[in-house]
């Protein structure tokens, strides 16, 4: 979603805007090709550094888990993923530099979103594209190495992985819901309407499409997420052209069949752009062309309501 922060240094459109683990910092981009580094203090934000690069639009940028130093990644129109990395101050003389150390050249159009990993699955970047492929970049052995595969034909706008454990209701299960506690799965969302599930397969080196959630939507998926919290059950939301959200629902992800829709929300005339769980997994943020910002919950009853409207 385009958003517009005062005295941002930007000077275009802003597409993004995303805090580091710790909230110390914000990263945002914009249609002018560049990535700013904020350091938040309070309620103020001092600009630390513009990162260059990128030959076009920057849609989305990602930080890492810090247990992988501080790493950034951002995606462009120009079809490729930029890695950057901070090296930290060793002295007053030494300011902490960033220096880009990895470039992915494996699309042929937009790079639309890219997305970490859960930490425990490993230093793994998902990467959706407009030339219908997600790749993962994975950094081991000290270099990066990469699997891409075709996901939705018309493109792919979204991917947002599944949280890593214990599965939902592992502790009513005989093996403590440690089967496939660290699958390597992730949702996508694409320009055919469709949501669809991956999960890597070591036998074949590549990930594997699982299936394709039910009663999808009629229109551009341009948003999932997974929620990042193992509850008794798991979450997936969608947004939608078709100014829906949908939400689904499962307790073990792992079965493509599990998966039911438990929500449809309606929006009225407003095409949805962006959909985010809170860290606790059970509150849903969605924002869209009317440039409102609403949150979700589920009640006790198993109802969404809309708990909080945000009017930018």
């Amino acid at each position: 979603m385009a958003q517009v922060i005062s005295n941002s240094g930007h000077d275009d459109m802003i597409h993004d805007a995303v805090l580091d683990y710790y909230g110390r910092r914000l990263a945002t981009c914009s249609s002018d090709k560049t990535i700013k580094i904020f350091e938040i203090d309070g309620d103020q934000h001092k600009l630390q550094e513009t990162l260059k690069g990128h030959e076009g639009a920057v849609w989305c940028v990602s930080w890492a888990h810090p247990k992988f130093g501080t790493l950034l990644a951002s995606c462009s129109n120009d079809g490729r993923v930029h890695i950057y990395r901070e090296s930290p101050s060793t002295s007053p003389s030494h300011p902490a530099q960033w220096t880009q150390v990895f470039t992915s050249t494996f699309h042929t159009a937009s790079v639309n979103m890219v997305s970490w990993s859960p930490p425990d699955l490993g230093c793994l970047l998902a990467c959706a594209s407009s030339d219908g492929q997600v790749s993962v970049l994975e950094f081991r052995n000290n270099q990066w190495d990469h699997t891409i595969f075709a996901a939705h034909g018309m493109g792919v706008n979204a991917v947002s992985w599944a949280p890593s454990g214990a599965l939902p209701g592992a502790i009513a299960r005989k093996d403590g819901g440690q089967q496939n506690a660290n699958a390597k799965r992730f949702a996508t969302g694409g320009s055919d309407n469709m949501v669809k599930i991956w999960e890597y397969n070591q036998q074949t080196n590549t990930y594997t499409q699982m299936g394709v959630l039910p009663n999808g939507h009629s229109d551009w998926v341009r948003d999932v997420a997974w929620s990042p919290t193992l509850l008794s059950k798991t979450y997936i939301a969608s947004a939608s052209q078709d100014k829906t959200v949908k939400i689904w629902t499962s307790t073990n992800p792992a079965d493509i069949g599990s998966w039911q829709l438990a929500k449809v929300l309606e929006f009225g005339d407003a095409v949805l752009w962006r959909v985010s769980w809170s860290l606790s997994g059970n509150v849903l943020a969605v924002s869209g062309s009317d440039g409102k910002v609403s949150l979700w919950k589920e009640n006790l009853r198993g109802e969404w309501e809309c708990v909080r409207e945000i009017t930018e």
